[in-house]
């Protein structure tokens, strides 16, 4: 089910890229980071930086790897991922969902909210100030 609201930055979410994505493109359902902040002008859109289990080829800096400090959900498993920061999108609250822990007994949907920590939020910014050829500003994180 697609979130109704902004979820905090830092928040891991899922995001769904199957429909109107094509590869090279993100094309499949992810983990993804929230990057940006709730902006009144962009109703129903949030910023993210999506998460892969794959290394990639070549590791480049907008690429780091890291351990999530938190349980996820048994379907995403609990491995190190690939913060991807050179695949940033502004995708549609459509897209976005929390991260499903199941039912509970009277079949209503549990979620979990979970942030990242500040230093690793830091070190996404980072990653993705490179994949956008702003490397010089990490210096200012």
């Amino acid at each position: 089910m697609a979130i109704k609201e902004h979820p905090p930055q830092g928040s891991v979410v899922t995001v769904d890229y199957r429909s109107g994505f094509k590869v090279p493109e993100m094309d499949k359902k992810r983990l993804a980071v929230v990057l940006s902040p709730n902006i009144r002008a962009r109703v129903k859109l949030v910023t993210v930086v999506p998460l892969s289990l794959t290394a990639p080829d070549k590791v480049l800096p907008f690429h780091k790897q890291i351990d999530i400090p938190f349980q996820l959900p048994p379907e995403w498993g609990n491995r190190d991922r690939w913060i991807k920061g050179d695949m940033v999108n502004a995708v549609g609250f459509h897209r976005v969902d929390l991260l499903r822990l199941g039912k509970d007994r009277n079949g209503k949907r549990i979620y979990q909210m979970s942030i990242l920590p500040d230093e690793m939020l830091k070190e996404v910014r980072k990653c993705v100030l490179h994949g956008m050829g702003l490397s010089s500003l990490t210096k200012h994180l």
